[in-house]
């Protein structure tokens, strides 16, 4: 019984027994959800390169929670974490492929090479280790789920660096080819799209967050919330719940539904009353 959880939700745990891995887990979305799985009944393994972040995590959480080091480019290191979650808890039910970066620049013309192999190979290429190495384990069994962190971007155009955007646009790619092919093994495969989110230092700053803030309260559709982590891992729980049992090959959009509104005809309205 998950103490912390019956004191506070009056619904059974949803991932209760389950065994999920959260890679980028140390920080920003893939800590929040790494303590929301553990709230829900799971035992998670924590997948980072941030050691400190990583430990004090899995220290913090309790016996059911631990953190291994996993360079997610890094095809050895994806292997052997795997290898390890079925080593220490019998199988591996959810891979939740959250690790990723944001490139420095958004101008074309200013992305070097070097920087565009980065963010392919930690986002993408992560990405797709990370789901080949969960689906060797998952295919056996004949069930789990797998889920990546997308973006808002593959929705809408023009908020994210080029870089990004074609890796964010590779996984959603990548996932629904998956779903076609591991559906046949009983494994899902679906994707959490947030819009902005403040995450890592940066969130803990509270002139940067105000600003922040402030910034997507003008920006947002939905007036009255800014996204929160703890929002993208609630979606993110849902995905590796029963509740979405039938649910594969979805880009799962976060985003207050700024990717389905064009505001340019309301803001050149009400400037033109005022």
């Amino acid at each position: 019984m998950n103490l912390k959880l019956s004191a506070n939700c009056a619904v059974s745990p949803r991932l209760q027994g389950k065994v999920a891995i959260v890679t980028g887990g140390a920080s920003g979305i893939g800590a929040s959800a790494v303590s929301l799985f553990n709230d829900h009944g799971a035992k998670v393994v924590i997948a980072d390169i941030q050691d400190d972040l990583g430990n004090a995590l899995a220290e913090s959480l309790g016996p059911d929670v631990t953190y291994i080091h996993c360079d997610v480019t890094d095809e050895d290191h994806v292997h052997g974490l795997v290898d390890a979650a079925v080593a220490k808890h019998g199988r591996v039910d959810i891979m939740y492929s959250n690790a990723g970066v944001v490139e420095r620049t958004t101008s074309i013309v200013d992305v070097d090479k070097g920087e565009l192999q980065r963010t392919l190979s930690v986002n993408l290429a992560g990405a797709f280790l990370a789901a080949k190495h969960a689906a060797r384990v998952m295919a056996p069994a004949r069930k789990g789920c797998i889920i990546f962190t997308a973006s808002a971007c593959t929705e809408v155009a023009g908020i994210a660096g080029h870089a990004y955007v074609a890796s964010k646009y590779g996984i959603v790619g990548l996932m629904k080819s998956l779903a076609v092919e591991l559906g046949s093994h009983g494994i899902r495969a679906n994707c959490v799209s947030p819009f902005g989110v403040l995450t890592g230092i940066a969130a803990r700053d509270e002139k940067t967050k105000l600003m922040f803030d402030g910034m997507m309260s003008a920006v947002g559709n939905l007036k009255g919330k800014i996204l929160t982590a703890e929002d993208v891992a609630k979606a993110a729980l849902y995905l590796a719940s029963e509740e979405a049992s039938y649910v594969s090959g979805l880009n799962l959009v976060v985003d207050g539904g700024y990717s389905v509104v064009n505001p340019t005809l309301n803001n050149i309205m009400s400037a033109g009353q005022s």
